[in-house]
């Protein structure tokens, strides 16, 4: 095989490769492989944007802004690109506020490589740390309205785009997400492409502020309630 050009076709190529002495290829290594693509790079950007369509459901005025910028930047016809976000600070911002404020994966564990002495503690090394991202992505001091969907947190006063220090939905440090480029330009193309074919709006009978915001307790990422949603085809 010359080329490797899916994760597919890499798997095919070690599984020939795998009767090898040297070979690094093994069933465990597959299993992470599999989790890794599934959980990390699949279900993240799935439940995202589920949370991304019920903000917009719930506030309206915020998705018609979005669709007018939209409007204003993709020519009619096209679809954007992850460079068009330059151009439209508003829907920028509008991601960026929908990851700060939904807390997506907000403990995520890590394991000291080595013996670590941190604020007057001792942590061998091999122990197990859960980071709480929550305590920055809701932190009062760095966001004026922590529990509130408020795309203004991350516009200036002319209503240019400014990226916080405390927006840290991917982590920090060496071993943040390593998909986190990967993950902001299919978040930006897949959030743009649904409101510029369709306006989402609750089913008949049920009002804006119905939708219910609250998380189940037991899930790998923090999912909306499952709710009825209404699509509905822009001219």
């Amino acid at each position: 095989m010359n080329s490797i050009w899916s994760w597919a076709s890499a798997f095919f190529w070690v599984e020939m490769d795998k009767n090898k002495k040297d070979s690094l290829f093994h069933d465990d290594n597959l299993m992470a492989s599999i989790l890794d693509l599934v959980m990390a790079g699949t279900e993240t950007i799935a439940t995202t944007l589920q949370w991304a369509i019920l903000l917009m459901m719930k506030y309206p005025e915020i998705q018609k802004k979005v669709q007018e910028e939209i409007g204003r930047t993709v020519k009619a016809g096209s679809w954007a690109t992850y460079e068009d976000r330059k151009n439209m600070p508003f829907t920028n911002a509008v991601l960026h506020e929908v990851q700060r404020f939904i807390t997506l994966l907000p403990h995520v564990p890590r394991c000291t490589a080595v013996d670590t002495h941190f604020r007057g503690y001792f942590l061998p090394k091999g122990i197990i740390v859960i980071p709480s991202l929550t305590s920055v992505l809701l932190d009062k001091t760095q966001w004026e309205t922590p529990h509130q969907f408020n795309p203004n947190h991350f516009l200036d006063a002319e209503g240019n785009f400014v990226k916080k220090g405390a927006f840290l939905p991917f982590s920090t440090g060496r071993r943040n997400c390593i998909g986190e480029s990967l993950a902001k330009m299919e978040l930006f193309v897949f959030f743009v492409g649904l409101l510029q074919t369709f306006t989402f709006q609750p089913q008949p009978g049920v009002s804006e502020s119905d939708l219910d915001l609250t998380v189940p307790q037991t899930t790998f990422t923090l999912r909306p309630q499952p709710q009825a949603t209404c699509a509905i085809l822009r001219e």
